[in-house]
């Protein structure tokens, strides 16, 4: 039996890794190559302990138009891309394709699209997706050939998140994720959700009423502080759970594809990654890393 289709959260993992590892980390040109090792030596370790049958890493627009128009707000407070980390993403694919790893990019999507979509088409076609990423609205896509490899700070180590554990986490299922995002606000993307809603009871809401439709619906039955939430922000609340739901990209399943050490340990010198490349040339196999 294969390994599953690792679907890789690659803005993620490279600003991870960026803000984890000292930009003292300089390459073959005198530029920080900090993000590039970090999110290399974390996609080569996943790879040794979960043997995946293909690695895809996602790439995709920082925010959506469709989901600003919903929401102006939407992104509005992140910061800019560093100078130094921006050099390193547009060095990103190259590096990682030449560990026979594949890319996935859109322009009108976010990566996250982009996740969830090679998901369901691994899924869809009888396989397992792992997803690895940081970003806990993926949490929507797990099920029972799907899971996320949700990344914890620092530069190492990862919680598989199953269907039990997206429900003790949040208190609801994985197909009330936007709903539960919607009530609870989302800080990183600059959603408030509901005034005076916090986490414990936006689940209960959408345990007693099935969906944040429901809630709004039945908002008399509630207390009158969250009764005048529900009925406020009506509209609101709605965008933040479309902006919330993941869209489908029409995307192939990918071809098996191995690891290429040799690949990689060429572009990784190229970089001046000189010890990786000095690690990759001498490993027999992604196990020996």
């Amino acid at each position: 039996m294969s390994g599953p289709l690792l679907a890789v959260d690659a803005p993620f993992v490279l600003y991870r890794s960026f803000f984890a590892l000292p930009d003292s980390i300089h390459g073959s040109v005198g530029r920080p190559v900090n993000a590039l090792l970090g999110a290399t030596n974390l996609l080569l370790r996943i790879a040794a302990d979960r043997g995946p049958r293909a690695i895809v890493l996602c790439f995709g627009a920082e925010a959506a138009e469709y989901r600003v128009e919903l929401f102006p707000s939407y992104h509005a407070d992140r910061p800019p891309v560093p100078d130094a980390l921006a050099w390193q993403f547009e060095r990103g694919p190259g590096l990682f394709s030449a560990f026979g790893w594949e890319i996935a990019s859109a322009d009108d999507l976010e990566a996250d699209d982009l996740l969830g979509s090679l998901a369901a088409v691994e899924a869809d076609a009888g396989g397992r997706a792992l997803i690895v990423t940081g970003d806990r609205d993926m949490f929507q896509c797990v099920g029972e050939r799907v899971s996320v490899l949700l990344l914890k700070s620092g530069i190492s180590g990862f919680e598989e998140m199953d269907p039990a554990a997206v429900r003790r986490r949040y208190g609801v299922g994985p197909d009330l994720v936007p709903d539960f995002i919607a009530l609870r606000g989302d800080p990183s993307d600059g959603l408030p959700g509901a005034t005076g809603i916090g986490p414990k009871t936006a689940a209960a809401l959408l345990g007693k009423h099935g969906s944040l439709e429901g809630a709004i619906g039945a908002a008399e039955d509630e207390r009158p502080r969250v009764a005048l939430a529900l009925k406020e922000s009506a509209d609101e609340l709605r965008a933040f759970r479309d902006i919330a739901t993941l869209r489908t990209a029409t995307l192939r399943r990918p071809d098996d594809r191995p690891t290429d050490l040799a690949g990689g340990a060429r572009a990784a010198r190229e970089l001046g990654l000189n010890r990786l490349a000095d690690r990759l040339e001498n490993a027999g196999s992604v196990a020996d890393l």
